[in-house]
């Protein structure tokens, strides 16, 4: 919002003035309560010892200080221990809103990435099975994450990883083989811990039908690779439903193919951090800070998961990627410490914390106030294509975002299918569809409302203070939204301002009011319907104008 700068540019030079030290960063907040005003700082509380001076002196000093006009304020007012309230001046709420209509599908956008690549990337399921709800959590927080950092200005590439290899793939391979001897009037029992659902059996008579002159299933490949490129294809399905679209597959297999997994061996042993013991090769990640060292390749001649997963974010590295984000399930918690001391080991140049983790939990269905544990289909889970189907797209995204990625999440189906203010996603679309109502009534072009030669210091009532407010402080809580990796902040904020919104639908009349009344009115509501849009986009939701 364009009166925080200004306002936190004067603080700072009155800071100065009075000898508060160069690194000086003042906090602006909204009061509480509105009738404090519209800003609030503790910077005189933050600097008093540093300066030995009493808060509430300190404050009054930096009053005088300020130059109020160049601040956009219009008044500042000293309250409790040392806390100082400023009031904005009418006409910088008005520059704001004109600024807002014009900036139209770019505003709350910034080029504060300045266009730097970075990686994000997230689902990559193993492709053994539907996509659960597991999945579906992190495929709207990662692409969530893509949009808020497209929006400020970084240039994202959105990567999906196919673990194609390991022990899991034989597993779904041989459970599909024994239903393939099933189906052909064999016995054949499947493996332990195999895969149940009812989808192995629809891939089972696939394989029947796609081989019908040589269906023999003794061929352990062929059924392999059958299996993981109908079940990449199913993955992609249930992608697209959810509205996700990926740049890059990488696959696991192509580690093994290109002999990257080796060479990732070969310099960590060559770096001096590795040594044998008991037959294996084991990396000692305790010289970085682990709790114990880690093998890499086993006695067998197998490697461990890490080192793949070692060997892929070299490659990230090496395609220019100097920023990466990985978001996964909270269960892959230990896969964050193996892989960035691995990277680390490697002597590349590879910087410590290499890439970012952004770890969600797992997410608890429930329908008629009872858990729902699995799907018909796929056997021991909720799909995500399960959801989709019964509440829509636009309802999973945004439940699957409106808590913190790090917070348990229960998803309730009967809340996400009513039609009511109970309904966080109905309640936002609600209110964007109210405001492109009043244009529609009043059959008037909302793209033709730009603020200009509309006088809105009209708009006077308490809930059109507060709208305007809220609306204003979209591109700042966007840049801290990226900043933090944090999409659930987009979901309160836009519910938060939908309720702003309703308030206000409720209070003010808009249509047949005198003229610079409804002028005034139709620019708050076409600045509302653009928020409401831009932030809904952001989260990958539509935005209907009729409900």
């Amino acid at each position: 919002m364009a009166d925080t700068d200004l306002l936190r540019a004067e603080l700072t030079r009155a800071a100065h003035s009075l000898g508060a030290p160069a690194d000086v960063d003042p906090i602006l907040e909204r009061p509480r309560d509105p009738a404090f005003g519209d800003w609030a700082t503790n910077l005189a509380m933050v600097l008093a010892k540093k300066l030995g001076q009493k808060p509430r002196d300190l404050a009054a000093a930096i009053i005088e200080r300020l130059d109020q006009s160049r601040a956009g304020i219009k008044s500042a007012e000293i309250a409790g221990p040392g806390f100082i309230n400023f009031r904005v001046a009418s006409d910088v709420f008005a520059e704001g809103l004109r600024g807002l209509i014009v900036a139209d599908a770019a505003y709350g956008h910034s080029s504060a990435g300045e266009s730097c690549p970075v990686n994000v990337e997230f689902v990559s399921a193993n492709p053994t099975g539907p996509l659960h709800v597991g999945h579906g959590r992190q495929a709207a927080i990662g692409d969530a994450i893509s949009a808020l950092l497209s929006a400020t200005g970084w240039r994202v590439t959105r990567e999906f990883y196919y673990n194609d290899a390991g022990a899991q793939i034989m597993n779904l391979a041989t459970s599909v083989q024994a239903r393939v001897r099933q189906l052909g009037g064999q016995e054949a029992a499947l493996p332990e811990g195999g895969y149940h659902g009812e989808y192995i059996v629809e891939l089972a008579q696939r394989y029947i039908d796609e081989h019908s002159t040589d269906s023999n299933a003794d061929d352990l490949d062929a059924v392999r690779r059958f299996a993981v490129r109908e079940l990449r294809k199913e993955q992609d399905r249930d992608l697209q439903a959810f509205g996700v679209k990926f740049d890059v597959y990488f696959l696991e297999s192509s580690l093994y193919d290109d002999k990257r997994v080796e060479e990732t061996v070969r310099r960590l042993v060559e770096a001096g951090h590795t040594y044998e013991k008991d037959g294996a090769l084991w990396l000692a990640t305790t010289e970085f800070g682990d709790d114990k060292d880690r093998v890499m390749r086993k006695s067998d001649g197998t490697y461990t998961y890490f080192v793949p997963d070692v060997a892929y974010h070299v490659t990230k590295w090496e395609r220019g990627f100097s920023r990466a984000i990985n978001v996964q399930g909270a269960d892959h918690h230990s896969t964050v410490t193996r892989v960035r001391v691995g990277l680390q080991a490697l002597d590349a140049g590879i910087p410590t914390g290499y890439p970012d983790y952004v770890l969600h939990q797992m997410v608890t269905v429930m329908r008629g106030g009872e858990e729902v544990k699995i799907s018909k289909r796929a056997g021991s889970y909720v799909t995500v294509r399960d959801l989709i189907d019964e509440v829509g797209r636009d309802a999973v995204r945004y439940f699957f975002l409106m808590r913190k990625g790090d917070s348990q999440l229960v998803f309730d189906v009967d809340v996400a299918r009513s039609q009511s203010d109970e309904n966080p996603v109905y309640y936002i679309q609600m209110a964007h569809a109210r405001m492109s109502g009043i244009f529609r009534v009043g059959d008037i072009d909302s793209a033709a409302i730009t603020g200009d030669d509309v006088d809105l210091s009209v708009l006077e009532l308490p809930e059109e203070t507060e709208l305007m407010k809220a609306l204003l402080d979209f591109p700042t809580l966007i840049a801290g939204a990226a900043d933090a990796l944090e999409p659930h902040r987009v979901a309160n904020y836009l519910h938060d301002t939908a309720g702003k919104v309703h308030l206000w639908y409720h209070k003010a009349h808009v249509l047949n009011e005198p003229p610079p009344i409804m002028r005034a009115r139709l620019v708050l509501a076409r600045a509302a319907q653009i928020v409401l849009r831009n932030g809904l986009e952001i989260l990958g939701i539509s935005a209907p104008e009729r409900m």
